[in-house]
């Protein structure tokens, strides 16, 4: 049973109540995931950290885009910084639920659920995210900024404490000149629109507009965290981004890529069909916008 459920309005206040409870509290932001596993959580409190001061918008401080734990899905989505210097994670926060998910839903949620195939994650992932982590320690508050790659464990495991730590802000280096990113994904349409498997990528472009610089691709889900696909990257940097190079990429991303069967989500065998097509799709839009970006960033 519930004994209280607490709104504060600055970072220190909530990191305070977290350290209150000594571990009998817990973080929860939109709370889309929260109270569907309701049953499974042995809190005695809930501290909101959507209304907290400074952190439910975006914005830009040189040289990140900087994203709130309070911020939406749906504001991430209409957010003109995110659709023109994030663009993975504009499109993969727009495929989360439905609106009334989206509405409410965060991406620092998303992200301390540590599911394997989030969609949010994902793109963060792909654009190089980091996190800041909040906690009180006596009279002090701390923080830290810390890479989205070390904050999972395993499938539904997270290297936050939310009983004790919050994800106080996400935030990335905005793609510029001969840079962008995308966003793919497959779902199941039935019901609970579970997705199948999505893929996102950033890459840069040399200054032939034709050569990838460099490149980062992540996927999910592909293993028990959120994945990034280091040897696909590796196929493709430093070549033009051509049919034979990408169906390279394609099956070395199959190659280290940790596929399974699900009855909830789709075959193994389905997925490993699913993949280099999702690969070449986003490969394809984030090439373009690379081109686009020469002459908007010049």
């Amino acid at each position: 049973m519930r004994e209280a459920y607490h709104i504060p309005s600055t970072l220190e206040e909530a990191a305070r109540l977290l350290a209150r409870y000594g571990g009998a509290a817990r973080v929860v932001g939109g709370g889309t995931d929260f109270f569907v596993d309701e049953g499974h959580q042995d809190v005695s409190a809930l501290v909101d950290v959507t209304r907290l001061e400074g952190l439910s918008d975006v914005s830009y401080h040189p040289p990140f885009v900087v994203i709130g734990c309070g911020a939406t899905h749906s504001r991430i989505v209409a957010s003109p910084l995110i659709q023109q210097r994030g663009t993975a994670l504009a499109e993969a926060c727009g495929q989360i639920g439905g609106p009334q998910v989206r509405n409410v839903a965060t991406l620092a949620g998303n992200i301390a659920h540590a599911l394997p195939a989030a969609d949010g994650t994902l793109a963060l992932l792909a654009l190089g995210g980091e996190v800041m982590v909040a906690w009180a320690e006596g009279d002090a508050l701390r923080t830290e900024w810390r890479a989205l790659a070390q904050m999972f464990l395993g499938p539904g495991r997270s290297a936050i404490d939310s009983t004790r730590h919050i994800i106080a802000a996400m935030r990335f280096l905005p793609t510029g000149e001969r840079e962008a990113s995308a966003f793919a994904r497959v779902m199941r349409p039935q019901g609970v629109a579970l997705p199948i498997m999505g893929l996102a990528v950033r890459v840069r472009l040399g200054e032939d507009l034709a050569t990838v610089e460099s490149a980062t691709v992540t996927a999910g889900p592909a293993g028990p965290v959120p994945f990034c696909a280091r040897q696909c990257a590796q196929v493709l940097q430093g070549r033009p981004l051509n049919e034979r190079v990408i169906a390279e990429a394609g099956e070395a991303l199959l190659a280290e890529a940790q596929l399974r069967d699900s009855p909830h989500r789709a075959t193994r065998a389905y997925r490993a069909q699913v993949l280099p097509v999702l690969l070449r799709r986003a490969l394809h839009a984030a090439y373009r916008r690379a081109q686009a970006a020469q002459h908007q960033y010049a």
